[in-house]
């Protein structure tokens, strides 16, 4: 295979060997004859990341400079580095790739032309340059060959910081300087940390344009109706937008304007952990040759992936361009969101499977963004554990929580969309003692939410967390919909619904401003006799 080399200057720094926007193919032969890729026997190429097989929050930081730091809502989330720190670790990757070969890819984050952001991802490795292609928008064969990116990101997983010299808190770095318009990563091979800092930009950049920034997915119906689908990674935003009866707008990321939404990416990166093609034929079915496989174990003679094998993570993963999907929508454009979906995967086994929200729930959920972390997301989580995640996304997050809730509030005003709150976590019981409620019936709810059969049933209040449930749900059965019916020990049920509860109030205290009819949607403890 010929390669193509140069020299190129980036952003002032200079490479010894460049290759430019090579295709997915190239790229795939590159990884398996120097990186170790293995072509998998569904023709996906499979790479594992070592140390680090999921994000690693703790280690990413934002430049604390003058445009920034009175618009940051600095917390454990956005911790800040300084310039002088910045500036070290700019320094090592300056010194550190004059001698490496580089992958550049040059595109877009963002479907919608007048809101799109131009990215450079410049890459130490194939497999992760391949990620980037897959991922983001390409540029179209009619644009002008300068590009100018609004954003570069530089990723060298064999660099490692010092934390000592460089005020990080581990050999490994994601750092977002908006004023040089610059991300480094260092130490991490893992590609999400690629998509998810774009991703952070685009959430602070998009509010003041007055575009709400959402982590969420994206689907249309036959009629032309969007549902949008809200959660943390593990929830069920992939598996239950890629759904055979509707067309996929995106997986993961989208913004909400006065046209519609539009899709930041230009392929999906599904979880694909005990995916099987029964459950999941869309991604199944899309994991095949251009797509790329982090951390599943492949059959050492067969090469045929084992989703079932937690051996490196819990966090397996497949990226794939959108274009996968069968129906999938290829502009990543859909109309006004007719249906919310609030996703949540509650390990206390309390909340009911669906629930239909008013105006100030919904404005209270979306704020306490409740969820279950699920093992491998990030590092060190083996196990489902509580959470609260401002907007269903607060490590992405840069602005203040009221500015996405603001922006949220407007939009359902204006526009009437309904919303559900989902429980894609555990019924009967616990994480350890009850079962992970069935898809098939979590997909029956949701398409009754979308398609309208949910409006004209009765509804019970829970007495607790003051949710609408509904009586019955066409293909479910009734017995599954409310969850204390679920649990054989009422008394333990509860127990864990009232320290939910508590949970949640406590959680809220943190916001300053909310009115009162937000305030009342809070869940109340209930002492029985």
């Amino acid at each position: 295979m010929t390669k193509t080399h140069c020299f190129m200057d980036l952003n002032n720094i200079k490479c010894k060997k460049l290759h430019y926007n090579l295709s997915p193919e190239q790229l795939e032969d590159i990884s398996v004859e120097e990186e170790g890729g293995v072509i998998a026997s569904n023709g996906a190429l499979a790479i594992y990341t070592g140390k680090y097989t999921g994000r690693s929050p703790k280690d990413r930081f934002v430049v604390d400079e003058e445009s920034v730091h009175k618009h940051v809502n600095w917390n454990k989330n956005n911790v800040a580095i300084s310039i002088d720190y910045y500036d070290k670790l700019y320094n090592k990757v300056v010194d550190y790739i004059k001698d490496k070969e580089l992958y550049v890819f040059d595109g877009y984050v963002g479907t919608d032309k007048e809101y799109r952001l131009p990215i450079r991802v410049v890459n130490e490795l194939a497999s992760q340059n391949m990620f980037s292609h897959q991922m983001l928008i390409k540029r179209d064969k009619s644009e002008t060959k300068d590009f100018q990116p609004g954003f570069t990101v530089i990723a060298l997983p064999n660099l490692e910081a010092i934390p000592e010299e460089d005020g990080t808190n581990s050999e490994a770095f994601i750092v977002l300087n908006f004023e040089k318009k610059i991300v480094l990563i260092g130490s991490s091979m893992y590609c999400g940390e690629i998509k998810k800092a774009i991703f952070t930009v685009m959430n602070y950049l998009l509010p003041f344009k007055d575009v709400l920034p959402m982590h969420c997915s994206a689907n249309m119906g036959s009629d032309g109706d969007v549902a949008l689908f809200f959660g943390l990674s593990g929830t069920g935003k992939t598996t239950l937008s890629a759904d055979v009866n509707r067309k996929l707008i995106g997986d993961d990321e989208h913004g909400w304007t006065d046209r519609g939404v539009f899709n930041f990416e230009g392929g999906c990166y599904a979880k694909c952990i005990n995916l099987s093609k029964e459950h999941e034929p869309q991604i199944w079915n899309a994991i095949r040759k251009g797509a790329l496989l982090e951390n599943v174990v492949l059959d050492e003679i067969t090469k045929a992936p084992d989703y079932d094998d937690n051996k490196y993570t819990e966090n397996t993963r497949a990226a794939f361009p959108v274009e996968h999907i069968d129906d999938a929508i290829p502009d990543g454009l859909g109309g006004i969101p007719k249906t919310i979906i609030f996703l949540t995967a509650d390990a206390t086994g309390v909340l009911p499977p669906i629930s239909k929200l008013s105006k100030p729930q919904a404005m209270y959920h979306f704020m306490s963004g409740y969820t279950s972390k699920l093992a491998g997301t990030e590092r060190g989580i083996v196990e489902p554990m509580a959470t609260f995640s401002t907007c269903f996304g607060a490590p992405f997050m840069l602005l203040k929580p009221e500015v996405y809730a603001k922006l949220l509030g407007e939009k359902m005003d204006k526009y009437n969309s309904k919303v559900f709150l989902v429980n894609t976590g555990w019924t009967g019981g616990p994480y350890g003692i009850g079962s992970r409620i069935k898809l098939k019936y979590t997909r029956a709810m949701i398409r009754a939410a979308m398609n309208g059969e949910l409006e004209n049933v009765n509804y019970i209040e829970d007495p607790i967390f003051k949710l609408a449930i509904p009586t019955e749900c066409p293909n479910v059965p009734n017995s599954v919909l409310n969850p204390s019916n679920t649990w054989d020990d009422k008394d333990e049920y509860f127990k864990s619904a009232n320290k939910l509860a508590k949970d949640f109030k406590e959680n809220f205290k943190q916001f300053d401003n909310v009115s009162e009819d937000i305030l009342k949607a809070s869940p109340e403890e209930i002492i029985k006799d």
